[in-house]
């Protein structure tokens, strides 16, 4: 393991001390941030949703905004605006940034946004620019938008598009701790009521309280392992693999002896097959290896493929989920 490999490993470390129980999460993240991709956390509430994002952000080096999504929230409150100045007695257009122009962005509760806001925030995820009347503002080189949304609740929410479901590159479930980590929260809660910069770690020493060590790390260490991410190689096996699992979801006749051809609607896009690529590849390097297995492609199909793909009526009525979906996908579509 290199030292960029180290420097990686050490942020997942720190995140995951402040935020119990949710590791997969963390990691998720983390790959996200490394291939320049937006995630989109769907949890029910009290999850740490919320706190993972602001734990990433506190461990850079880097900006951080939060945009608290509601139905009344306007394009410019995500964008910016132009506001009228007098400079020197003359009257011009001056552009004040939004929240959007951060490194690492929070859309709390992004659902509850009406389609204008999303328009706005879906130019950003795709093209990394804001416009704004005639001019486009480039955002920053590390910009990264982590989304979060309640799979329950109903009320005064709109469904994303599906153009911008697409633009995540991972979707993934926040599920409740288990019982072991809903004790360590209480205690980590606890003991942060006395000093906020304690960390998760249990006390080696119970006369002496262990304090936050936490180092932030430059964001260079995150360009420096992008740069090593597109050195790791993939076989032409793996790459067909990637290929067959996302045909399945456009051609699931091909498999008849599965319940995909009656599940699927609409399969996923060709960004499908980019984004399981980069996924795979990046889940191989934080593992120090420079080259794909296909156990790294199973391991990021279901965050990658669950929400490209649009179920049927059938499996809407049988209560089959898109998880559901990729579970069987995963059964039928053999390597190589």
């Amino acid at each position: 393991m290199n030292q960029t490999q180290q420097a990686i490993t050490t942020l997942i470390s720190q995140v995951e001390a402040s935020v119990i129980g949710q590791s997969d999460v963390v990691r998720a993240l983390v790959i996200g941030l490394l291939t320049q991709g937006h995630v989109l956390l769907e949890g029910l509430p009290g999850t740490a949703k919320t706190r993972s994002v602001k734990s990433l952000a506190d461990n850079l080096q880097t900006s951080f905004g939060r945009i608290q999504f509601t139905p009344d929230l306007l394009p410019s409150d995500v964008t910016g605006t132009e506001v009228y100045q007098e400079l020197n007695g003359k009257p011009q257009l001056h552009f004040q940034a939004g929240p959007i122009f951060n490194s690492i962005v929070l859309a709390d509760e992004i659902n509850r946004a009406p389609a204008k806001v999303q328009a706005a925030l879906l130019e950003a995820m795709a093209e990394r620019t804001i416009t704004v009347g005639d001019k486009t503002h480039v955002l920053p080189e590390l910009f990264m938008v982590l989304a979060t949304q309640n799979p329950v609740e109903q009320e005064g929410t709109y469904p994303l598009p599906e153009a911008q479901m697409d633009r995540f590159i991972m979707k993934i479930s926040v599920d409740y701790p288990d019982d072991d980590a809903e004790l360590d929260i209480i205690r980590l809660v606890r003991r942060e009521e006395t000093d906020p910069k304690l960390t998760a770690e249990p006390d080696t020493d119970k006369n002496n309280a262990n304090t936050n060590t936490n180092i932030q790390l430059d964001p260079s260490i995150v360009m420096q392992a992008r740069a090593e991410l597109a050195l790791v190689e993939i076989s032409e096996i793996s790459e067909r693999y990637i290929v067959a699992l996302v045909m399945a979801t456009r051609k699931p006749e091909r498999y008849l002896a599965s319940s995909l051809s009656r599940w699927i609607e609409v399969g996923a896009s060709p960004r499908a097959s980019i984004a399981l690529d980069k996924c795979a590849r990046a889940d191989a390097w934080l593992q120090a290896r420079d080259y794909v297995e296909p156990d790294d492609i199973r391991a990021m199909a279901r965050a990658v493929l669950g929400h490209r793909i649009t179920l049927s009526y059938d499996a809407l009525a049988d209560g089959v989920t898109q998880q559901q979906v990729i579970d069987e996908l995963l059964d039928y579509v053999v390597i190589g």
